[in-house]
């Protein structure tokens, strides 16, 4: 029989695992249940594996020579507050900044970074892209969001080991959902926007926009710390998550964005092709900002980023639009891949109905160097949202992931044709569903967008969208496509490192496969396109899997 709480002997602990292949002598075992594995399944093997102590939630018989084994009610929940506890809470060591929302938070964690830098802070950051110590840059994964809850304990305890002092953390709502960051006692809280996404997993987006309010919810129970607390939320005023955060939120607050009731907004913007300029203005500082970033929605993500910084850590304003100019851009954020064609290619994360507006919105907006946003990005891009400047067009490459939300498929398709000349749908981490469904799907999405205007263009198969289900055949014929002066945006993947087809991950990067794929067009030398299983499909054997 397990051990009671009372019966449990002293264990000397070297180590976490909630995976029993990863366990190594003398690690703790934390087995959970996974939407697809139960770890109670597999203490036996971490015990073989030498783990010397086990938490689980169920039930267990005697397996073998059982080391202690301890019962909780929630072992996702208190492995946050073990790996903090076994690494010495380091959280409490630093001040902590939370960014969450559904787009754009990590080229707000960047931002934050990049200030905190230029104000002389020791900053570190652990973002969708990689986590970074020091002079360290560590990888976080293929599909990593944050990382679990003892890879971040981790990260932040070498952050202390190396004598940082502040640290720009991007938090997801599955993170708070399973709480991976309960332990990371924030001191300040961030939200970019909350819009539609990840709603196959939390069943309504009231439960998604709950997961992330968490973080303001958490930002009251933060312990003191030697170095003083902050305890802001920072909000979206032009979000629609405005009000709902501002109730949640139980500290003090200052919110930005384009409105003029906005406590810090941004005036006289000018979105061009080499970045943005605005001035951001409050009752208390007016200061000139310049981003390197290109497209207008960054406008917010920078509000945002001088927004904390400022009212946050009382960084001036001056040194925070310093630290924007300083970022350079962000991988597979709007990253453009020039082989030296006589058209525009980027690249860009853009994977949820918002952030594929966006995208499109920029990609126009390219078109045109003298495009100015001085009221709301929102409708300047509605205005243009069909109009070709000078008969160049925008070319969009881009999917929806298999075992997600399905209502998203339909709106991404519905975006794509709205804002973009030529779209193709293709093959984004279609794991075990059908891709050929998925794809008919987004086609259907297609097909029932109203047209935009009197004689306008229909929205017909072979003419404005396509059906390419390999992802590196589908960026050939996007390229093939393109006239000088065009913009081609392949969205969905940024940075991410692989492609999911059934339980498999291939090894894909988007930039790589654009440039495979400009090599050829071009006759320069350039890297073989990547490989995917979809490559070997006939075209009469893709239309058999429909």
């Amino acid at each position: 029989m397990p051990f009671c709480m009372t019966d449990v002997p002293d264990v000397q602990i070297s180590g976490i695992s909630i995976d029993s292949r990863a366990v190594k002598p003398g690690h703790l075992f934390v087995a959970m249940q996974g939407g697809t594995v139960d770890g109670h399944n597999y203490i036996q093997q971490a015990i073989d594996n030498g783990a010397v102590a086990v938490v689980g939630e169920r039930e267990v018989g005697q397996v073998g020579d059982l080391p202690p084994y301890i019962r909780l009610s929630n072992t996702r929940q208190a492995l946050t507050w073990l790996a903090g506890s076994f690494y010495l809470l380091p959280a409490r060591k630093l001040t902590m900044i939370g960014v969450t929302g559904t787009d754009g938070k990590t080229t707000t964690s960047n931002l934050i970074f990049h200030i905190l830098k230029a104000a002389g802070f020791k900053a570190g950051m652990i973002s969708t892209v990689n986590a970074v110590i020091g002079d360290d840059v560590l990888d976080t994964g293929f599909h990593v969001t944050t990382p679990d809850a003892q890879d971040v304990q981790f990260y932040l305890a070498k952050m202390v080991e190396a004598g940082l002092t502040h640290v720009v953390l991007e938090t997801t709502s599955h993170a708070w959902e399973q709480h991976r960051v309960d332990a990371c006692e924030f001191d300040i809280g961030v939200v970019t926007n909350i819009t539609h996404e990840h709603l196959d997993q939390h069943g309504s987006y009231e439960n998604y926009r709950a997961a992330k309010a968490r973080l303001f919810e958490a930002l009251a129970k933060t312990s003191a710390k030697p170095q003083g607390n902050p305890r802001l939320a920072v909000l979206n005023r032009d979000d629609g998550s405005f009000e709902f955060l501002a109730n949640i939120a139980g500290v003090n607050k200052a919110d930005y964005g384009l409105s003029a009731d906005a406590k810090v907004r941004a005036v006289d913007v000018r979105n061009t092709p080499s970045g943005i300029l605005f001035t951001a203005l409050s009752k208390d500082f007016s200061v000139l900002v310049r981003s390197q970033l290109v497209g207008g929605y960054n406008v917010s993500n920078c509000l945002a980023a001088l927004t904390a910084t400022v009212y946050g850590l009382g960084i001036r304003p001056e040194i925070a639009a310093q630290g924007i100019a300083a970022l350079e851009g962000i991988p597979g954020r709007m990253e453009r891949i020039d082989l030296g064609q006589n058209f525009t290619v980027i690249v860009d994360f853009a994977h949820t109905p918002n952030a594929l507006k966006s995208a499109l919105e920029a990609g126009r907006a390219l078109q045109d160097p003298a495009t100015e946003i001085t009221e709301s990005i929102e409708k300047k891009s509605s205005e243009n949202s069909v109009v070709s400047v000078a008969n160049k067009r925008v070319i969009t490459v881009f999917g929806s992931a298999g075992l997600r939300d399905k209502a998203k498929r339909r709106m991404m398709a519905e975006v794509g044709v709205e804002l973009a000349d030529v779209c193709i749908f293709t093959a984004e981490d279609p794991r075990v569903e059908s891709l050929a469904k998925i794809l008919d799907e987004m086609a259907a999405g297609a097909k029932r967008r109203p047209e935009l205007a009197e004689g306008s263009r229909g929205r017909s198969e072979g003419e404005s969208f396509w059906r390419i289900p390999d992802r590196g055949e589908a960026i050939r014929f996007a390229l093939r496509l393109a006239r000088e002066g065009d913009v081609v945006l392949i969205c969905g993947k940024g940075h991410e490192q692989s492609l999911c087809f059934g339980a498999k991950e291939f090894l894909w990067d988007d930039r790589v496969a654009v440039r495979a794929a400009l090599s050829e067009l071009l006759g320069v030398a350039g890297p073989p396109m990547p490989y995917l299983p979809t490559q070997d499909l006939e075209e009469k054997e893709w239309l058999a899997l429909k």
